[in-house]
């Protein structure tokens, strides 16, 4: 089953992230080289456009070119600290990028989302390169969260 969902999220992968940046694949007859499957810069914003963004947008509010065709729409990841009492769930972020634990909410409990831990491990076997690959993502997510009005209630 996990070898199954491997398989998946890779096709997805592979069919999804040159979309998420806008690029489409070039054949080679044509002289053109298709896009790289992993993205060499390890900054969280880089990561986030090339890996995330086709479902949740460039924005992180569940908008991507292909989130309409997913049967679970992407949540909005810009207002996680205003939906968990003003803290960011760093851990839970960090745990749905490498598909540990499982959230309660129906897109991430969803096999539609890839789990990006045995993905990257599996484009790159380096374990500090993919460390450092989900720690910037989750840096990025946090710094894109949405501001708490003054009169929210946590």
């Amino acid at each position: 089953m996990a070898v199954l969902m491997t398989t998946v999220a890779m096709s997805l992968l592979i069919l999804v992230s040159p979309m998420g940046l806008g690029m489409s694949v070039q054949s080679t007859q044509e002289g053109r080289k298709a896009p790289d499957l992993v993205l060499r810069s390890l900054a969280g914003r880089d990561l986030f456009e090339f890996y995330c963004a086709s479902c949740h947008g460039r924005d992180g509010k569940g908008g991507g070119h292909v989130a309409s065709a997913l049967k679970t729409p992407p949540p909005d990841l810009t207002t996680l600290t205003q939906r968990n009492r003003g803290t960011f769930p760093a851990e839970q972020v960090q745990d749905v990028i490498r598909g540990g634990k499982r959230t309660s909410t129906p897109a991430h409990g969803s096999s539609e989302m890839p789990v990006w831990g045995p993905i990257f491990k599996g484009l790159d076997n380096r374990n500090e390169v993919n460390e450092e690959r989900i720690n910037n993502l989750v840096k990025y997510i946090e710094s894109i969260q949405a501001k708490a009005r003054a009169n929210d209630v946590y």
